[in-house]
C-alpha cells in the first residue's frame, strides 16, 4: 500500500477511486441525494469494466458505494475484478448494513474486501427515522456485533455530523466502542441536498461542536476506537464555522466513477469526463471549492509525510479514514 501509495502520490494519480455501483438504495437517508430504489441506467458497467477501470488508475485503495452496493447482483463479480493478484487495492465496501448478514460478510471478506463500513447517525431507533428505513437500526444492532466477534477488526462505522445527531456523538462513539468496532466522523455537507437544514451554524451549535470534539480527542488519545486523526477533527468544527475548507484535492488525490463509468473529480457535482488527464487539465486548475469536508477529502488533504506517518502508526484504510459520509 506504502509503494502504491507513493508512486500514485508523485504522478498525481488518485490515492482512491469510489466506484459508485449504483444510485439506487433501501434507504432514503435525509442527509443524502440518492435515496429511493431507482431504475438501473443504460450502459450500467460490468465487472470487467471495473477490471479495466482499476488497472488504468492504479489506486492504493477503492470505495465500493453507491447508494447500496448490496443491491448489484454481481457484487462478488465486481469484488473478483477489483481485486489484484497482490491483494491491492484496498478495498472498502460502505453499506447502510440493510441487506447484510453474517453469511454476507464472511463471503465477500474472503473474496477480498478489506474493510466493512456502515453508517450509523444515532445510537437508537432514532438511526430509522433519519434514515427512513425502519427496523434498520435494529438490524445493525444484531449484525455490527455479530461481524465484530469474528475478531478481523475489519468493520467501523462511519456517521455524519448534522445539527440533527450533534448532542448524540459521544453517545454513538460508545455505541461503537459497545459493538466492538471503530468509529470515523465526517461533515455533513448541504452539497447533496442543497439544504441547510442539518448544517451547524448558530453560536450555541458551534460551542456545543467544538467542547463535543474535544472530548472525542479525549476519547481517541485514550482508546484509539476514534479513526479520525486529530487534525480531521479539529477540521470539523473549523468547517461549520467558516462554511468552507479551501484546498480541496479532488481529481487528483481522489475521484469518482458513476454507475456508468463517468469519471467525476467528486461526487458532490455531474461534471463528468472521459479520463483524469482530462480531469487534471480542465478541474484541477479550477476547482476552489471547499464546500464539504467528508472523510474522503478531509483525510486526503493532507501533506505526503502526513500521510505516510498516518498510514504507518494508525492503520489508516483500516480504521475508515477513507469512507464516505453517506
Amino acid at each position: 500500500m506504502i509503494s502504491r501509495g507513493t508512486w500514485s502520490f508523485l504522478t498525481s494519480r488518485p490515492l482512491v477511486v469510489s466506484f459508485e455501483l449504483t444510485h439506487s438504495c433501501t434507504a432514503d437517508c435525509q442527509h443524502c441525494d440518492k435515496g429511493g430504489i431507482k431504475p438501473e441506467p443504460k450502459g450500467l458497467l460490468h465487472a470487467a469494466d471495473y477490471g479495466r477501470l482499476r488497472s488504468m488508475l492504479k489506486p492504493m485503495a477503492v470505495q465500493l458505494s453507491g447508494g447500496e452496493p448490496l443491491l448489484r447482483p454481481d457484487l462478488e463479480d465486481i469484488i473478483r475484478a477489483v481485486k489484484e493478484p497482490s491483494g491491492l487495492p484496498y478495498t472498502i465496501l460502505v453499506s447502510n448494513g440493510r441487506l447484510f448478514t453474517e453469511e454476507k460478510y464472511l463471503k465477500l471478506r474472503a473474496l477480498g474486501v478489506n474493510q466493512f463500513s456502515f453508517s450509523l447517525d444515532f445510537p437508537d431507533e432514532r438511526h430509522d427515522t433519519f434514515r427512513r428505513s425502519r427496523g434498520l437500526y435494529e438490524h445493525l444492532s444484531h449484525l455490527v456485533p455479530t461481524l465484530a466477534a469474528h475478531g478481523f477488526d475489519d468493520v467501523a462505522l462511519n456517521t455524519a455530523i448534522t445539527r440533527d445527531n450533534l448532542g448524540s456523538l459521544v453517545d454513538i462513539y460508545k455505541r461503537a466502542t459497545q459493538w466492538g468496532v471503530s468509529i470515523s466522523y465526517s461533515a455533513y455537507t448541504p452539497l447533496r441536498t442543497h439544504s441547510m437544514d442539518h448544517y451547524i451554524s448558530s453560536a450555541d451549535d458551534l460551542a456545543l461542536l467544538h467542547r463535543t470534539l474535544d472530548e472525542l480527542l479525549a476519547l481517541k488519545a485514550k482508546n484509539g476506537r476514534i479513526a479520525n486523526s486529530p487534525w480531521t477533527l479539529s477540521g470539523i468544527h473549523d468547517f461549520f464555522l467558516h462554511g468552507s475548507i479551501p484546498g480541496c484535492k479532488a481529481g487528483q488525490r481522489f475521484m469518482v466513477v458513476t454507475p456508468t463509468g463517468g469519471l467525476r473529480p467528486c461526487s458532490m457535482f455531474e461534471d463528468t469526463y472521459p479520463s483524469q488527464k482530462e480531469i487534471l487539465k480542465e478541474w484541477v486548475p479550477k476547482n476552489d471549492c471547499g464546500g464539504c469536508y467528508v472523510s474522503i477529502r478531509s483525510y486526503l488533504d493532507a501533506s505526503f509525510w502526513t500521510l505516510l506517518k498516518d498510514n504507518l502508526s494508525n492503520r489508516v484504510f483500516g480504521g475508515s479514514k477513507a469512507a464516505k459520509n453517506c
